[in-house]
């Protein structure tokens, strides 16, 4: 059974009401009910405290205070009035956001609250109260079995626990701590009331739909460890699942395949690890071929403009000299001037073209070694 729900309307509450109480005028949050907590506006501005009465909390006021007080500091009271301006605005969205989420709003999250020990015990009347509107919900939704007259029974049996009678000391001395409140129940429900044992587990089971994935969370935390992998963490969940199957520890039969698995883990682990030094290595050799290929990539990419500008320079350098021979006196001159500093740089560039040649050569020496 889930049974965080008998304390959820009140942890809500709490939780609500002291957020409200950081920005919110008191004398809007005074005698409200948890209804009311959630139709409060608290997007109207006219609802809010004065700026410098936000209550931001003892560590960030000390931070403040601190952050002031040293010498030489530009954090004035625009800075600090800008920062409480900014935390108000995000008290708004988070309080507006539990408001609109918040299970508060349906009644149910409130009566069941009436299974409570310490409930039944010091308010019956309430409980009473709270039961039956449990029971009426129950009935309109045609979602009790038996009808009307099962729903009488639950509310006698209910009253007949809640009087002087029925609930005795016991209910006085439960502890939350201590004690488990679904053992308690069932303990002091099953035998005398069965009707309305059967009707508290049904109740009690309508938040119960997440309670297996909270519980695998809760499983992962205990058996979590530092550095821990994802393999690792899903062997010991079902190292964890098939002793919960079997019942316990010691229930868990020990077959030939168990016990042939347990006497050759070391030899096992020694392989994998073996295998992951071999992936590891692997992986590394495959990262400096890629490396060594997109540079020898690169390299071919530079030789092919290298060839392309010395050929550009060799045949420039021809036409000029060319042009040269059908001219005289300083034209002349000028024209082989030209042509032999093309010439000059093509010399250049074929010599740094041989020395790209020389560099793909070892680097495709190097890639065949790999």
């Amino acid at each position: 059974m889930s049974l965080y729900c008998l304390f959820l309307a009140k942890d809500l509450t709490e939780l609500l009401m002291g957020l409200l109480r950081r920005f919110m005028k008191q004398e809007l949050l005074q005698d409200r009910s948890p209804l009311q907590l959630i139709k409060i506006q608290v997007s109207d501005e006219k609802n809010w405290v004065s700026i410098k009465s936000v209550d931001l909390g003892l560590g960030a006021e000390s931070a403040i205070k601190v952050l002031q007080s040293k010498p030489g500091s530009k954090i004035g009271e625009l800075s600090v009035l800008t920062f409480r301006r900014e935390c108000l605005k995000c008290l708004v969205k988070v309080v507006g956001k539990l408001q609109d989420k918040s299970p508060l709003k349906f009644p149910m999250v409130w009566n069941v609250a009436c299974l409570h020990p310490t409930k039944i015990y010091e308010e019956p009347e309430w409980c009473i109260k709270n039961m039956k509107s449990i029971v009426q919900t129950f009935l309109q939704g045609k979602k009790l079995t038996g009808g009307i007259p099962a729903g009488d029974v639950i509310i006698q049996q209910f009253t007949s626990l809640t009087s002087v009678e029925g609930r005795g000391e016991r209910f006085l001395s439960f502890k939350p701590v201590k004690e488990r409140l679904d053992v308690f129940l069932y303990t002091n429900l099953s035998t005398p009331y069965p009707e309305l044992s059967r009707f508290c587990q049904s109740l009690l089971l309508l938040s119960h739909g997440q309670a297996t994935v909270e519980r695998g969370f809760s499983i992962n935390k205990e058996v979590e460890t530092w550095n821990l992998q994802d393999d690792t963490l899903e062997c010991l969940r079902l190292v964890c699942d098939r002793i919960s199957s079997c019942g316990g520890v010691l229930k868990v039969p020990l077959t030939k395949e168990l016990l042939a698995s347990a006497s050759s883990a070391r030899s096992l682990y020694r392989l994998f690890l073996e295998n992951e030094r071999r992936k590891k290595e692997s992986a590394a050799l495959a990262l400096k071929r890629k490396a060594v290929e997109e540079e020898l990539l690169d390299l071919r990419t530079q030789r092919e403009v290298l060839s392309r500008v010395c050929e550009s320079l060799q045949n420039d350098a021809d036409k000029l000299a060319e042009q040269a021979e059908g001219k005289a006196g300083s034209k002349m001159a000028e024209l082989i001037t030209k042509s032999n500093t093309l010439r000059r740089r093509h010399k250049e560039k074929k010599e740094e073209l041989r020395q790209l040649e020389e560099r793909i050569e070892e680097k495709s020496s190097q890639l065949r070694l790999l």
